[in-house]
């Protein structure tokens, strides 16, 4: 499949995870990809990897500049990097509320801001936000976290909104648990950790984590020139967290 050909992508936060994952999808079906990351060390073979913190402006703003000097035109743009946060609505301070929503919302915007004037210039462009099944339903100690993505789901419904008369379509996918570095990380800090993972398991209906790749094939239909009618969609790729009691 090749339906990518011709076209280039900007993927952030895609050293690692679904990020990864997307990157190496949309390749191999013919994109040309650029990966934004504070750490490129793993940005996947055939990338290109360039160190961006999606919080700093004139690193986003620098950063997309260099993907369109190196392929000459922007079209797509994966909107993924984000970081995570544990804990009811009085766990966290001050500081890292704001520290959170500016790397998961605004971080969004910067980069959707300087990838705007390269996207009107394309005849398939688009953005595929990461928003997140806690955008739905209520998750326990993650206030936080889910305050953020509920942002980036409303986001990404006014995005659509400004610029679907410009021919830029705007969408989002909404994982459920994933299978990722940061799902590790908070199971390797458990105090149990097979209860904890047996917990997320069984939280989604489907009995299991959803993969890196499972979110990745959602992106890239959103992305596609096919999918050219899908804008304001918010696809859930959840195993049903969001909508199915069994």
């Amino acid at each position: 499949m090749a339906e990518f050909s011709g076209l280039v992508a900007l993927v952030t936060g895609g050293s690692s995870g679904i990020g990864a994952a997307t990157a190496t999808l949309l390749m191999s079906r013919g994109a040309r990809v650029a990966v934004l990351d504070r750490d490129v060390d793993g940005v996947p073979s055939g990338a290109l990897g360039i160190p961006c913190d999606v919080a700093d402006a004139a690193a986003v703003d620098s950063a997309v500049a260099a993907v369109v000097e190196a392929f000459g035109q922007l079209d797509i743009v994966i909107n993924n990097a984000g970081i995570g946060a544990a804990g009811d609505v009085a766990a966290n301070t001050d500081a890292e509320w704001l520290r959170v929503l500016d790397v998961n919302v605004v971080g969004m915007a910067r980069v959707a801001r300087a990838a705007l004037p390269y996207l009107r210039a394309s005849a398939h462009a688009c953005i595929v936000n990461t928003c997140s099944a806690v955008a739905f339903v209520g998750v326990r100690q993650r206030a936080l976290y889910s305050a953020s993505k509920g942002a980036v789901a409303g986001l990404t419904l006014a995005m659509a909104a400004d610029h679907v008369r410009e021919g830029i379509r705007v969408n989002a996918v909404a994982p459920g648990t994933a299978s990722t570095p940061w799902v590790e990380r908070l199971l390797d800090a458990a105090e149990d950790r097979a209860a904890t993972e047996q917990a997320l398991n069984d939280r989604q209906p489907l009995g299991r984590l959803v993969t890196a790749q499972e979110v990745a094939h959602a992106i890239a239909y959103l992305a596609s020139p096919a999918s050219a009618s899908t804008t304001g969609a918010i696809l859930r790729v959840d195993g049903g967290m969001t909508t199915l009691r069994i």
